[in-house]
């Protein structure tokens, strides 16, 4: 049963990974880019239904990569125009995507305290 669900998500996780280290040796795009690239497709495929069957297949393989961010915030903005109306444009997606928002605030806050800096 573990395996069942760990298989479809190394190959789904690595299938994105791959194809971002794919984009940066060989284009000239700059790692912030493909970022912007990965959450804004990650938008446009939940927004035209086509990611949820990845979801499905790959689970967290799928949903942790930065790919799954954009997810988070389409499936946000769905649940909060159902909601709130046109209001749920703007809180929809902060709302679903707040606790990873706030952990990634948290540790990199720890990280800066409990090491020590250095010049280059």
């Amino acid at each position: 049963m573990l395996f069942q669900n760990l298989l479809p998500a190394f190959v789904t996780g690595g299938l994105i990974c791959a194809a971002a280290q794919i984009l940066i040796d060989k284009t000239n795009l700059t790692p912030a880019r493909i970022v912007v690239l990965f959450v804004s497709l990650g938008v446009v495929l939940t927004g035209l239904g086509l990611y949820d069957a990845v979801v499905d297949f790959g689970g967290a393989g799928a949903t942790v990569p930065i790919v799954g961010f954009g997810y988070a915030l389409a499936k946000g903005v769905e649940k909060g125009i159902a909601q709130y109306g046109l209001a749920g444009i703007l809180s929809g997606g902060i709302t679903a995507s707040s606790a990873g928002i706030a952990a990634a605030v948290i540790f990199g806050w720890l990280a800066a305290v409990l090491s020590k800096s250095s010049a280059k």
